[in-house]
């Protein structure tokens, strides 16, 4: 196992820049997950990780070595990607052992190695069948043997599980954090999906447009978003804002909306009257008032999940979703008055979207 420091790292297309300067301390034997929407450039940056693609500027380091200029054979990582790239005329236990095959290694350390790693995946009873007698996760699970067997430093893994059915990804993604609780092997995962992230890191890397936007654990970018970009991508639905101006009212500071409607503010919030702001709360957050106090909502859909109601509504004129736990029974075009938590609100300057703390 060995840590990885991305310093400063820079990637270029001729005179197009893709990476700006990016910065990533992941320590030994963590569970480092990219994320950002297509085109950030983290794809980008696994393949820098891996050899794969050159460096413009700034270092990769595996453990203490600078790997810029190593090919990938000699970087000692491993890498699963989104197609499974298995050998079609092989058998699971012939794919699973051909670096070891390629290295000339001593057939018994080859068996005992395959047997280790498909005892790990449950891959044992299929060890004599081909990749086209497998199911899509039978494939990647082969895939994920392949990089055991080679016992890197480094797992790296590129959208692995993008090409799974919605039930398969579920229960893939828990066999992917259960065999890093297992292994302790550093890990780099790039998804474009946030609940991906969000369930199996341990520290969450934000990308967008070339930059790292915030580095932090799930919970952490999800309660404390650094920018409206962060707060916006990470959560599902996602969260809601409106735009509006601090205000005093009934002798607190307030949101005012464009059309008048009061959102509150904790006591002690570092903003002054007159300041525009973005005013962020989370689905889950609204609460049904239990008078006409609360803020007025216009509901647009109602979608019962069976746990969970999602209303749609527009509140100050502004679309926005709530997720209410309870069996809210609302038909469009009714007007419902929610509540917020004032501790719960993620406030943000209009101009830069930058958080207010």
């Amino acid at each position: 196992m060995a840590s990885v420091t991305i310093d400063k790292a820079e990637k270029s297309y001729g005179t197009h820049p893709v990476l700006h300067g990016v910065s990533i301390a992941i320590e030994d034997g963590a569970f480092v997950v990219l994320v950002g929407p297509s085109g950030c450039g983290k794809s980008t940056l696994l393949r820098m990780i891996a050899g794969l693609e050159d460096i413009s500027g700034g270092t990769i380091s595996i453990g203490n070595r600078v790997v810029n200029d190593l090919p990938p054979k000699q970087r000692d990582i491993s890498m699963v990607f989104q197609n499974y790239a298995l050998y079609p005329h092989m058998t699971v236990a012939e794919n699973m052992a051909f670096s070891m095959t390629l290295a000339k290694a001593p057939k018994a350390e080859k068996a005992a190695r395959v047997a280790r790693a498909a005892q790990i995946l449950s891959l044992t009873p299929l060890l004599d069948r081909y990749p086209r007698q497998l199911s899509g996760g039978q494939r990647q699970r082969v895939a994920m043997g392949r990089s055991i067997v080679r016992d890197p430093q480094v797992f790296l893994f590129d959208e692995p599980l993008s090409n799974l059915d919605a039930k398969l990804r579920v229960a893939m993604r828990a066999e992917i954090k259960a065999l890093h609780q297992r292994l302790k092997t550093t890990t780099v995962y790039v998804t474009h999906d946030q609940i991906e992230a969000m369930t199996m890191a341990d520290q969450i890397v934000v990308m967008n447009n070339g930059r790292v936007e915030q580095i932090g654990t799930p919970l952490e970018l999800y309660d404390h978003p650094a920018n409206v970009f962060v707060a916006t991508f990470i959560g599902s639905p996602s969260l809601n804002l409106i735009e509006g101006q601090v205000v005093e009212h009934n002798g607190s500071l307030a949101v005012r909306a464009g059309d008048g409607t009061h959102f509150p503010l904790a006591s002690g919030t570092p903003v002054v009257k007159g300041t525009t702001v973005s005013y962020g709360f989370r689905p889950e957050h609204l609460s049904v008032a239990s008078s006409q106090n609360g803020i007025p909502a216009t509901v647009l859909v109602s979608e019962p999940m069976g746990s969970e109601t999602q209303v749609h509504v527009t509140i100050a004129g502004t679309p926005a979703i709530g997720v209410f736990r309870e069996r809210l029974t609302a038909n469009p075009g009714d007007v419902v008055h929610l509540r917020l938590d004032p501790s719960k609100i993620n406030l943000f300057d209009a101009a830069t979207g930058i958080a207010i703390h």
